[in-house]
């Protein structure tokens, strides 16, 4: 699918006909006393602005190592992550943390939201970790994603559906170049999964490229492309 006609790439902090997110060459080994384990072998891997990316593939076959490698909570032992034309990997972790902060937005099958927050608050605070100007205040973020009644409602107060979309509140919360999306609709019934699939593609509409890491049909097919990882390698 040719996003390009759709999306405003200046809106994310992207140049013109550079790749949001971009991955060369990605290892990951893992050590357990004489065993190592290669959960990456050479992925690499661009994802356009406004593009939506499936990553498929059995359990245990690299997706969440590598979606930690392009957030930059994981170091990959080799290979280079670059999140709109700045390098992620090989950094202190202080500074992954302050890119991450501003460029990236998390979202994880596990409630990423602070139980003892409101939802206002969770992005709030999201947004001040960011250190950064935001194109949406928190009011009309939450007002989009069909929350203005619940900003001020604990996460033990919400329903499932109402947890989705506070979750994916807080991810949009510091204005993302990139959204990673790690088996985000694994718990959630039907209606409930194609209603943040809706989200997260009228949010891709705007400019941001969006990852997502799921064993799920609906996933795949709401996808502009669809990667499978096998063995911590991507399928030709």
């Amino acid at each position: 699918m040719d996003t390009s006609a759709a999306v405003d790439t200046s809106a994310v902090g992207v140049e013109p006909d550079q790749p949001a997110l971009a991955a060369r060459s990605l290892y990951r080994f893992f050590r357990a006393g004489d065993e190592e384990t290669l959960a990456l072998r050479g992925v690499s891997l661009a994802v356009a602005p406004g593009e939506i990316l499936a990553v498929a593939g059995p359990s245990g076959s690299g997706k969440s190592t590598l979606l930690a490698c392009l957030a930059g909570t994981d170091e990959p032992d080799g290979g280079t992550v670059l999140v709109a034309g700045q390098r992620l990997s090989h950094r202190l972790e202080a500074e992954r943390t302050r890119l991450r902060a501003r460029l990236i937005g998390l979202l994880f099958q596990s409630s990423n939201l602070l139980a003892h927050l409101t939802v206002a608050q969770n992005v709030q605070l999201v947004r001040r970790l960011a250190r950064g100007p935001v194109s949406t205040r928190t009011e009309d973020l939450l007002g989009q994603l069909g929350l203005g009644r619940r900003a001020r409602a604990y996460p033990a107060q919400l329903s499932g559906g109402e947890l989705a979309r506070a979750g994916l509140a807080v991810a949009l919360a510091n204005d993302p170049v990139v959204l990673l999306a790690d088996e985000p609709t694994g718990e959630l019934d039907l209606a409930t999964e194609r209603d943040v699939l809706a989200l997260l593609r009228a949010r891709a509409r705007g400019g941001i490229a969006v990852v997502i890491a799921s064993h799920s049909p609906a996933v795949a097919a709401a996808a502009d492309r669809v990667l499978t990882l096998t063995d911590g390698r991507l399928a030709p």
